[in-house]
């Protein structure tokens, strides 16, 4: 089609600003802000500091505080991370309207009825709303249901700013694809899927980076394709978690170690060697909610996703019979240890963290509950879930869950547990750590 008159102009005025604000952020004559310094956006943030200017904003000044003095309040990051870096961190709006790339990466919880809770994506969209200007660039990292970012999210933005998308500004969505806890699987080595609302915003998305991913990018046809993508990554995997934990439950009753078996099947070739567990964290136990919430809203009601869901959100409480069965027949005074509250090995994020169903399960039968872990922090663990973590291990419990490998857990063995423990007690091992290695105490695992 041929474009005239003013349309002409606008398309190559539009042509030209996408082509500067590229050389704009490598030339730093413009900033990059990333919106939300959580696990996702503080290593995002200090990767792209490297190479142009960044701005590090987050509402919660406590967090900022800690970063401004080279800390990252989640232990992701290390100190020497902060260093030579070209990033300023604030809470300041004033200081946010220096950037002309916009990078939001909040979290997206669900709620207590696994319902998706869209209020810090919502609350994000309105702060960059208010400090948008011709030119800019808006680019959502946060997992969502396909369709949020042009049906929920740029609604507000263009509300908020008078602009108008592809007129005035662009819209982009790159999911985030970081790993707590993963040292190789890092945003350099991990391809970054990227997605613009028209090709020459793509273009330019894809170009900025490229500055901080090696692996290279990958270009999505369109915006919802790639919001797709991320929620169809951990929908996959909790399926085949799902899987395995109902195997768990099917060889327990067989008395069989679900573990020999996948170390069986693992002979050959094209098995998946998915492993039974209690699904917590950020992703994989939440984002399937939002694709079956989005389902159910185009009259769609999600059958296997729904199911996974609901076998994988009822293993703590499988977990918890499995204990109170136990410690009441051999104690009046039942006494339990779980270590490790985080939601995976070697990490501070208690987020979602399914084993807290299993100590509230615990409590109500007035059982005495313990809770230690070498990682996660104190007052998070109380603040989010009204829990102490114990100072002191007492000794003589009637039973120990190990719910994650942390790596200080790795070097325990049978006389460690017999040590804390009285005579006939269970050691509930969930991911199967200590197999054929506890010989004084009863043994169990997923």
């Amino acid at each position: 089609m041929r474009l005239t008159g003013d349309n002409t102009l606008n398309y190559e005025s539009i042509q030209m600003s996408e082509a500067k604000i590229f050389n704009d952020l490598t030339g730093k004559k413009t900033r990059l802000a990333v919106i939300g310094l959580g696990y996702v956006g503080l290593p995002i943030a200090l990767e792209f500091a490297k190479k142009i200017s960044v701005i590090g904003f987050d509402i919660n000044r406590r967090r900022i505080a800690m970063m401004q003095q080279g800390l990252d309040p989640s232990k992701e990051v290390g100190p020497e991370e902060f260093k030579d870096r070209d990033i300023v961190f604030t809470d300041d709006l004033d200081i946010l309207k220096e950037a002309r790339f916009f990078i939001i990466a909040v979290p997206t919880p669900v709620d207590k009825y696994n319902v998706p809770d869209l209020k810090p994506l919502i609350g994000a969209s309105e702060t960059v709303g208010q400090v948008l200007k011709k030119g800019d660039y808006v680019v959502y990292e946060s997992t969502t249901y396909p369709g949020c970012t042009e049906e929920d999210c740029l609604p507000i933005l263009e509300k908020l700013s008078g602009l108008q998308c592809s007129k005035d500004f662009k819209l982009g969505y790159s999911p985030e694809r970081i790993n707590p806890g993963d040292k190789k699987h890092t945003l350099r080595t991990v391809i970054k899927v990227v997605s613009g609302n028209d090709a020459g915003s793509l273009d330019e998305i894809a170009k900025t980076y490229e500055l901080v991913v090696d692996a290279g990018v990958h270009r999505a046809p369109s915006i919802k394709v790639a919001e797709a993508s991320k929620i169809v990554e951990n929908t996959q995997r909790d399926l085949n978690i799902a899987l395995m934990n109902e195997l768990s439950l099917i060889f327990d009753r067989m008395g069989i170690n679900t573990y020999d078996v996948i170390e069986a099947a693992g002979t050959k070739w094209n098995f998946l060697k998915f492993q039974p567990g209690l699904v917590g964290g950020h992703c994989i136990g939440i984002d399937p909610y939002y694709l079956t919430h989005k389902a159910a809203a185009l009259g769609y009601e999600s059958k296997v996703i729904s199911s996974s869901r609901y076998i994988n959100d009822d293993m703590a409480k499988y977990v918890a019979r499995k204990i109170i069965t136990h410690v009441l027949r051999i104690s009046n005074e039942p006494k339990v240890l779980v270590k490790g509250v985080t939601f995976k090995e070697n990490v501070s994020d208690i987020r979602n963290s399914r084993i807290v169903d299993t100590v509230k399960e615990l409590l109500a039968f007035n059982i005495k509950v313990d809770v230690e872990d070498p990682y996660a922090v104190e007052e998070e663990v109380h603040e989010e879930y009204g829990l102490h973590l114990a100072r002191k291990i007492e000794g003589n419990y009637d039973a120990v869950i190990v719910t994650v490998p942390h790596a200080p857990y790795k070097e325990l063995d049978d006389a460690y547990f017999a040590s804390i423990t009285r005579e006939g007690a269970l050691i509930a091992d969930l991911k199967g750590s200590y197999k054929n290695k506890i010989i004084n105490r009863k043994y169990w695992s997923l």
